[in-house]
This record gives structure tokens, C-alpha cells and sequence, in this order.
């Protein structure tokens, strides 16, 4: 029997890097709010007292002349929860800097073609990717989300530490932290979790007593298992602020950037990724939208009981809007041909950018609360949806 251990991350959205990642999908949303053809590039730099947001802007709504960065950028932060004056970055004291510019014109004519910003609604040819790249999408029966235990894991633990820092439960809790989980595989299935490491930002004292590790420890160890499956961690072994000490944290103790976690956002290592970050970018930029879409495929597979496992490829080139190649493995899981596989693939999805949008209804703002635990694996993303699994498996002859 072969057997080995696989590791994954995550981190809560207190980490500078999630800050960074929440205002510049904050900035997208308050765009496509006001105007939803809009295209928007958008990133972002936190550090102590202090966020920069640049980027790119489109549209021809004269509403967007006073686009409130600042704003979003506020509310963000006030979200996450640093709203402590006097430690370093606050909602109220943060100094913002926005840099935001027009896109460039060679950029919007190789994406959009024919008259008017939305012909491309009516023929989807007349929108090109709005760049080159290679995205993937990722699917695994290993748990109902459909994702790898060990992101997953992680992920839930991240959630779980917001969820208790939020509600009170553990009032000591600050923004910041990770979680990262060890899973055991056997024959290619999980069977335990082995490790869990969580680091937290912590107050220094709480009620006038210091706050230890012991205490946070015992704390975590009592609440964060209600986040995770029953039994999941009886046989972990744990390890709980190894330095110590986490008091400093957020953007006072680390820089952050927009695009810095991209393993994080998807499978956790268990899949490749094409290189290419989501927040701060509107759907027409295919490093988000076709990524969701390769998602919404893989695990429209697995759904359909044609593979235990499904990764799919999709490459585009900018401005061209079919793809270049499309492949979907199965890692010798599928219960049919794979070129059955593939054929039905190309039959039921079109993943042309127009088609991609238009099919997951992308041109809202919902995109701020994609930007902490992970783009996949979640209720209420359009992306998630496995509503094409039985015209999936009618296209194969099931």
C-alpha cells in the first residue's frame, strides 16, 4: 500500500496579503456596480498606516468620475476587522493612496470588437481573452466540497478563526493568522489528519491578565473542531503559535500585496496553477473567469460520476476569444473513455470569455468575498454549480 503526506495552507483575511486582496476586489465591486461592462485591473499594497491601490480603469459612465477608492478602501479594512486606533493600520487613520489610470487603449481594442462595449453580448466572438495564459480547474470526491481534504481542511480552519474572533467567542483573537494541515494518503485516498499548525494574532493581555499560549491552545482546541467534519482531528497533533508571541500583525508587521497567495486561492498545491492572480480583475481578464469556469468543469465531471478526480487546462491567447487547447485529465479514475470525456466537454460548455460570463452571470460585485478561504469549495458561487452534470453525462451516452 503507498503511502505519503500532503500539506497545504491557508490564511484568514487579517493577513496583509487578504487585505490587499479584499480592498482591490472591493475596488471591482464598487466599479461593476456602477457600471458592469466597466474593465478594471486593480492592485494593491497595505503596510503600517498606510494603502496604495494603482491600476487600470475603463468605462464611459461619467458616474465613475467620482469613484470613491478611498471609500472602498475604508470599508474593506473596517470588514476585516482592524478598526483599533493607535496598532498600526486602521479604517479610520489607514492613509490612502489612489493611482488608479485609464487602461490602455492597445489593451481594449485586441479584447473588445464591433459597436458598442456589450455587442459581445449578442455575438460572443466580438470578445477576445483579455490576455494571454493557462488556467486550471481542479475536482476531488475526497470531500463534499469536491476539494482536496487538505485546502479544505485548512480553509475551514482559517473560516473558524474569523468566525470565532467576530462572534466573540474568543475575544482575544485579532485579524491576522494561518492554519495549515497534514494529511495522510493511502492508495491515493486520504485517510487522517496528522498535523495542524495554526498561528494567530492575539492580544498581549485580555480582562488585565497577559494572554498565553497554553490558554489560546486550549481555546482553539475546544471551538475550532466544530468547523471542520466530526472526528476529523481526534488524532492530530497540534502546534499553536510556534514563535510564542503573535501580537503585531496584519499590514504593522508584514507588507502586503494583491495576487501574493494564488496556491492558496485554488487547491492548495494539489493541482498546478497557471501563474495568474484573480482579485482586483474584472471578468473579462480569462486569469479569473476562465480559472472559475475550468473549476465549474472539473467538478461538473466529478459530479456526473465520470472520474474521482478531473483537472482541466484551457489556454488563451489576447484577443482571441476560442481557446487555444482545452485537456481534461482524470488521472486514470474516469468510469468512461476520457476522449468521451473531453468530446462531452466541448459539447457542454463553451468557454469562449463571452460564453464564460454570460453563463455565470460574472458582470456583479461579488467579488470581495471571494478575496479569504479560497475562490472553490463554496455555497453560492456560480462557479460551484453542478446543474450541467446530467447533460454531462448525456453527452458521453450515460
Amino acid at each position: 500500500m503507498a503511502s505519503w503526506y500532503f500539506s497545504s495552507e491557508s490564511v484568514t483575511e487579517g493577513h496583509p496579503d487578504k487585505v490587499a486582496d479584499r480592498i482591490s476586489d472591493s475596488v471591482v465591486d464598487e466599479v461593476l456596480s456602477r457600471d458592469k461592462y466597466a474593465r478594471v485591473a486593480c492592485e494593491t499594497l497595505v503596510t503600517t498606516n498606510t494603502a496604495i491601490v494603482a491600476g487600470e480603469l475603463y468605462t464611459t459612465v461619467e458616474a465613475l468620475g467620482d469613484l470613491d477608492v478611498e471609500g472602498a478602501v475604508r470599508r474593506a479594512v473596517r470588514h476585516i476587522g482592524y478598526t483599533s486606533p493607535g496598532e498600526g493600520f486602521d479604517a479610520d487613520s489607514v492613509e490612502v493612496t489612489d493611482l488608479m489610470h485609464e487602461q490602455s487603449q492597445d489593451i481594449r481594442q485586441g479584447v473588445d470588437q464591433g459597436e458598442g462595449r456589450a455587442a459581445w453580448l449578442h455575438d460572443p466572438g466580438l470578445l477576445g481573452a483579455g490576455d494571454q495564459g493557462i488556467m486550471f480547474g481542479y475536482a476531488t470526491d475526497e470531500t463534499p466540497e469536491l476539494m482536496p481534504l487538505p485546502i479544505q481542511t485548512a480553509h475551514n480552519l482559517a473560516w473558524g478563526l474569523s468566525v470565532l474572533r467576530k462572534s466573540g467567542t474568543i475575544p482575544y483573537l485579532r485579524p491576522d493568522g494561518k492554519t495549515q494541515v497534514t494529511v495522510r494518503y493511502e492508495d491515493g485516498r486520504p485517510v487522517a489528519v496528522t498535523q495542524v499548525l495554526v498561528s494567530t494574532q492575539h492580544e498581549a493581555e485580555h480582562l488585565g491578565k497577559e494572554v498565553t499560549v497554553p490558554e489560546i491552545t486550549a481555546d482553539l482546541r475546544r471551538h475550532l473542531p466544530d468547523f471542520v467534519a466530526e472526528g476529523l482531528l481526534a488524532d492530530a497533533t497540534w502546534h499553536v503559535n510556534p514563535t510564542g508571541r503573535f501580537v503585531i500583525g496584519g499590514p504593522d508587521g508584514d507588507t502586503g500585496l494583491t495576487g501574493r497567495k494564488i496556491i492558496i486561492d485554488t487547491y492548495g498545491g494539489s493541482a498546478p496553477h497557471g501563474g495568474g492572480a484573480f482579485s482586483g480583475k474584472d471578468p473579462s481578464k480569462v486569469d479569473r473567469s476562465a480559472t472559475y469556469a475550468a473549476r465549474w468543469v472539473a467538478k461538473t465531471v466529478v459530479a456526473a460520476g465520470l472520474a474521482r478526480r478531473c483537472q482541466v487546462q484551457v489556454a488563451y491567447a489576447i484577443g482571441v476569444p476560442e481557446p487555444f487547447s482545452t485537456l481534461v485529465e482524470t488521472f486514470g479514475t474516469s468510469t468512461v473513455s476520457p476522449d468521451r470525456i473531453t468530446k462531452a466537454v466541448e459539447d457542454v460548455f463553451d468557454l469562449r470569455p463571452a460564453c464564460i460570463i454570460s453563463d455565470l452571470d460574472l458582470l456583479r460585485p461579488i467579488y470581495a468575498e471571494t478575496s479569504a478561504y479560497g475562490h472553490f469549495g463554496r455555497e453560492g458561487l456560480p462557479w460551484e454549480s453542478t446543474d450541467r452534470a446530467r447533460a454531462l453525462s448525456d453527452a458521453v451516452g450515460r
